[in-house]
């Protein structure tokens, strides 16, 4: 891959099916564009910030944004719709190599198609199949050209099975030690710097938010009457989402601020950080705060998705750590008096039993994530 401008030209298609997934793919995109300027083109789904790298979604990004297996049932036809069209139109279009972001469920059936047409394939963001439903490694074989693993002990399943894999860190190493200093952070958003904050980070799914808000109203309410003085800051992920948490904190008297956005910085300011799995944990680690992770989804779900499960952990602290350093209450053991009590713990205690062993598990990721992920692109797209 040239980093000549005026001399290459490249097309990548992409399929970003969440926010984190668009985050991701927009990093690939503008290193790439850094390297190629306007030689870059982009085709498929993604969301805004992909959108600001000059693609244009096929379809809104947040009609595959589901999660379990039961909801995604509900929408099929749906999703085997938007399937179509985006091989249809990958086909149609023949891009230099065809990126999946995430979203296993959905992108390893379009990676197959396309492969089976011809085009060449890669997968950023490595489906844990170190946790669960080690079986998907064979579907990943017949799938995919190349896997780009966030994380450095997935590539060795991969090599494992004979499928090529590199690690190519993680883009928040830079991403968060980018951010402004904790003081300037509450500044802007007009927090006391004296006062205690819990960031309450629900998800950025509907239905994550559906199932966990009710349990963190109640958590907040039982935090609250044991210290007044306690402060609630919620991240919405859009404009959808705040209004979902709006409606479940109506009719409560709570000292709790919905943002818009800003998650990250939200965390950065917190004193302890309540959340889903998911990323979320990984970016609390690495700004060292101490959390408490809390996970609901339909019954149906969390029967199938446990008797799967390979690992003991979903938070990925705990799953690099290879133990229980962050309390995970899942399901029937997520309930409000046990999440007030761990965040009253992590509150006393977080900084002694949780951050000490965050630089260590920070350090065996590494960064450099875009140009690592261009240049392990460079063999497929060359």
């Amino acid at each position: 891959m040239s980093v000549e401008v005026s001399e290459t030209s490249l097309h990548i298609g992409i399929a970003a099916g969440e926010t984190s997934g668009d985050i991701l793919g927009a990093a690939v995109a503008r290193e790439l564009r850094a390297r190629l300027g306007n030689g870059l083109s982009l085709s498929g789904i993604g969301g805004s910030r992909l959108e600001e790298q000059g693609l244009q979604s096929l379809h809104p990004m947040d009609r595959l944004s589901v999660f379990g297996i039961v909801e995604p049932m509900k929408r099929l036809p749906e999703l085997l719709r938007i399937r179509r069209d985006l091989c249809e139109q990958q086909l149609r279009q023949r891009p230099d190599c065809f990126l999946g972001i995430d979203s296993p469920d959905f992108n390893l059936g379009v990676e197959s198609r396309l492969r089976r047409g011809g085009v060449k394939t890669a997968h950023l963001v490595s489906p844990s199949v170190w946790a669960w439903r080690a079986g998907r490694i064979k579907r990943i074989a017949k799938s995919v050209d190349l896997m780009l693993c966030l994380l450095p002990f997935e590539v060795s399943v991969y090599e494992e099975a004979g499928i090529p894999a590199t690690c190519v860190g993680h883009p928040l190493v830079e991403e968060l030690a980018a951010l402004p200093d904790p003081f300037l952070i509450r500044q802007q958003l007009g927090v006391e710097q004296q006062a205690k904050v819990l960031a309450v980070l629900p998800g950025s799914r509907e239905g994550e938010i559906a199932a966990l808000m009710p349990i963190y109203v109640e958590t907040i309410k039982r935090l609250h009457s044991v210290d007044p003085a306690l402060r609630f800051i919620i991240p919405a992920a859009n404009q959808d989402r705040e209004r979902q948490i709006d409606a479940a904190l109506q009719g409560t008297d709570l000292p709790v601020r919905v943002v818009q956005g800003q998650g990250r910085e939200i965390m950065a300011m917190a004193d302890v950080v309540l959340l889903a799995s998911g990323t979320a944990t990984l970016e609390a680690m690495l700004l060292r705060k101490p959390m408490v992770i809390a996970y609901r989804m339909h019954w149906l779900s969390w029967q199938i998705l446990s008797r799967l499960a390979i690992t003991h952990f979903v938070g990925l602290p705990n799953v690099l750590a290879g133990r229980a350093l962050v309390p995970e209450l899942l399901q029937d053991a997520a309930t409000p008096d046990a999440l007030a009590a761990a965040v009253e713990n992590a509150l006393e205690r977080g900084d002694l039993e949780q951050v000490p062993y965050f630089d260590e598990l920070a350090a065996m990721i590494g960064g450099g994530f875009p140009q690592r992920s261009v240049d392990a692109l460079e063999g497929l797209t060359g």
